[in-house]
């Protein structure tokens, strides 16, 4: 449709304007670093998923074959496919980024949906790279409009929000316009789904979101690069996207409409050094120091100060957190991740099992391990840890992490994320050598011809 320049610009042609003129020559020397650190570590997250029931279990629920690539695996699949298997692998063992401040997941929606626009229509690694910083950008400011009140609702923000940034990402990637950029907005939204009842029984759909999100916003850009008529307020009109799942927020349309080229948001995101529950870091960490000075026969109690915000999701019911019922649900237990951290120095791949839910001296220390409502906790502005740990002998200590490790505050070092690479491939089965391969792929993506190198990466 043409445009009709009589009307005012709505918010989602304001962002929509910015998207369309991003370009990797003009982007800021820390915007392409965090670009290419999540590209890594997406793709380290992905292999390390490849022989997993779940994935295994999406990838044969896939009908078309195709140019694409789901990493680690023979078959060529369609974009659609594609983006799906990788988004659901590279979020699969919760150790993919997320978003400091406004909580979310950020590359396994965006990275997934690029990609496969990129095997598709064999595009350029810098098209590809371009629209990978698009999406990852648009991802952090759509979540800032109203941070926490989807999760208030029920609804998973990785789903939803995700669902709208890789539908921008994939439009920047094919270099739609701005009016068919706003376009891909007003579809992607009635796309948008995924709710949070997983965490009652550890279920895996939470799983699917990221994949849901990349398939959905890819196909979304595709529909409205036809010239799709979709809606032109989908951001504030009377039955507007943030209205719909976070009706307790009042939408701050700033993030979408302030500071855009000079403000990265995508610079906030955080690389996580644990394969759990974001913010359950800090408190893993505390942990990790407590074992290294006293017996676990020496305490009697342990008591987290904690954000409300947390509480629903990693605290209770607190008798199911104390003993959940399976491997992947431990990563959303806050006294099992930190009974981990105390006994093994860790929480990674390696700890995550159904055989570690079952050892009766993790059970027992999770069972000593309760919380209390901090009203001043700054949750979710910054994550921290709080620990009052009581001994037989009567002494108390305090434990405390200001802020999340691998956040703007402490961020992993380059080393830190290349080994977690390294050790996510090998957990995946693949040799040294095919990782050192991926690693230069991911490393040096905007400087392809193409990206049809991705398919050396299938099996």
């Amino acid at each position: 449709m043409a445009q009709e320049t009589s009307k005012p610009q709505t918010v989602s042609e304001t962002f929509a304007a910015f998207l369309a003129d991003i370009s990797v020559e003009d982007l800021p020397a820390d915007v392409i670093a965090i670009a290419r650190r999540d590209i890594v570590d997406a793709l380290g997250n992905a292999v390390s998923a490849r022989q997993t029931d779940y994935v295994r279990q999406v990838l044969r629920s896939c009908d078309s074959e195709g140019p694409c690539t789901a990493l680690g695996h023979p078959r060529g699949l369609d974009a659609a496919g594609a983006a799906l298997v990788n988004g659901v692998a590279i979020h699969g063992e919760d150790f993919d980024d997320t978003l400091e401040g406004a909580p979310i997941r950020v590359g396994s929606m965006v990275i997934p949906a690029v990609l496969a626009a990129g095997e598709r229509f064999d595009l350029s690694g810098e098209r590809v790279f371009a629209g990978v910083v698009a999406g990852l950008e648009a991802v952090c400011r759509l979540n800032y409009v109203a941070a926490g009140h989807m999760h208030r609702a029920g609804f998973h923000p990785v789903s939803v929000v995700g669902t709208l940034g890789a539908a921008a990402g994939v439009s920047v990637a094919l270099e739609l316009d701005r009016d068919r950029i706003a376009a891909t907005f007003g579809v992607a939204a009635s796309f948008s789904s995924g709710i949070i009842e997983y965490l009652t029984d550890g279920a895996w759909t939470k799983r699917l979101h990221p994949g849901w999100a990349a398939q959905s916003g890819l196909k979304a850009a595709l529909i409205a690069r036809e010239g799709f008529f979709a809606p032109r307020t989908v951001f504030e009109g009377g039955h507007n996207f943030f209205k719909s799942f976070a009706p307790t927020a009042t939408p701050d349309f700033s993030h979408l409409l302030e500071g855009l080229g000079a403000d990265w948001y995508m610079t906030k995101i955080v690389f996580k050094p644990y394969a759990c529950g974001t913010m359950i870091h800090p408190y893993i960490d505390c942990a990790r120091r407590l074992g290294k000075e006293v017996s676990a026969d020496d305490i009697i109690s342990i008591v987290c100060d904690t954000g409300e915000g947390l509480v629903h999701r990693l605290w209770e019911p607190l008798v199911a957190k104390h003993r959940p019922p399976s491997g992947y649900a431990a990563k959303f237990s806050m006294p099992f991740c930190m009974a981990l951290g105390f006994y093994e120095d860790d929480a990674g791949h390696a700890q995550f099992t159904d055989e570690a839910i079952h050892d009766p001296k993790l059970q027992r220390l999770a069972e000593k391990i309760s919380y209390r409502i901090d009203p001043d906790n700054e949750y979710p502005k910054n994550y921290s840890g709080h620990l009052l740990v009581t001994l037989t002998s009567g002494e108390v200590r305090s434990y405390h992490q200001p802020h999340m490790r691998g956040s703007p505050k402490e961020p992993l070092s380059d080393d830190e994320i290349i080994a977690k690479f390294y050790a996510n491939v090998a957990h995946g089965g693949w040799s040294r050598e095919k990782a050192e391969a991926l690693l230069a792929f991911c490393g040096a993506l905007e400087t392809h011809p193409s990206v049809s190198a991705l398919a050396n990466f299938r099996n």
